[in-house]
């Protein structure tokens, strides 16, 4: 049994439309094997929609310890230099490089901190 919420990863559909959509909480993976080969028409639509320029889906991967998830992508994200989990200090990234200044950026997923490493 898979969740819904890996179903919409795998569909490559944000969770809420799953939900709206009426996916079950639990699927087989033969009744998610049936949505792919003959998927409804909501899917349909919603796939030639796609404009292709932001990602429904990201994996977020800790550059310290490799633990990763995936997770919506959020628009006020910057361009990390590093991500980590939030159990790990700064210290366990390499410093920044010269003349360049460091900002964290919290609640990124479930559990990391966004590393920024611009000129100031």
């Amino acid at each position: 049994m898979i969740t819904r919420r890996m179903a919409a990863l795998r569909l490559d559909i944000p969770l809420e439309m799953a939900q709206r959509h009426d996916l079950p909480a639990r699927l087989t993976e033969a009744e998610l094997a049936a949505i792919e080969s003959n998927p409804p028409d909501w899917l349909v639509q919603s796939r030639a929609n796609r404009t292709g320029k932001k990602p429904v889906w990201v994996e977020l991967r800790c550059d310290v310890c490799g633990f990763s998830e995936a997770a919506r992508p959020k628009k006020w994200w910057p361009a990390f230099t590093y991500l980590t989990c939030d159990d790990h200090g700064a210290d366990e990234l390499p410093d920044p490089a010269a003349g360049l200044s460091r900002t964290e950026v919290d609640g990124i997923g479930t559990r990391f901190i966004g590393i920024v490493d611009e000129t100031p």
